[in-house]
């Protein structure tokens, strides 16, 4: 894998180092506080309950969402055949 160095000011390196898991590298450390984090780091996070709760509402949203979007795109529709039937 190609690797790129960078340059830190002490108080950055030493920040870094703090948030530094044992066994972690630098590379990892970065990643992981960069926000790109694997479905492993945030398996457990949610009780089953919760997660059933949040998936319910997540298929909800999308539902909202697609009966929005066939509603809009009904209206244009109409609004379309209007213009034709001039």
């Amino acid at each position: 894998m190609a690797t790129k160095t960078i340059s830190l000011d002490e108080e950055a390196y030493e920040r870094l180092k703090a948030r530094k898991m044992e066994g972690e590298s630098f590379s990892e450390t970065v990643k992981r506080l960069a926000g790109e984090r694997s479905w492993n780091e945030v398996a457990g996070i949610l009780s089953e309950d919760e997660a059933a709760d949040l998936e319910a509402a997540i298929e909800d949203g999308r539902t909202k969402s697609s009966e929005r979007s066939d509603r809009l795109a009904a209206a244009l529709n109409e609004t379309g055949d209007d213009e034709t039937s001039e």
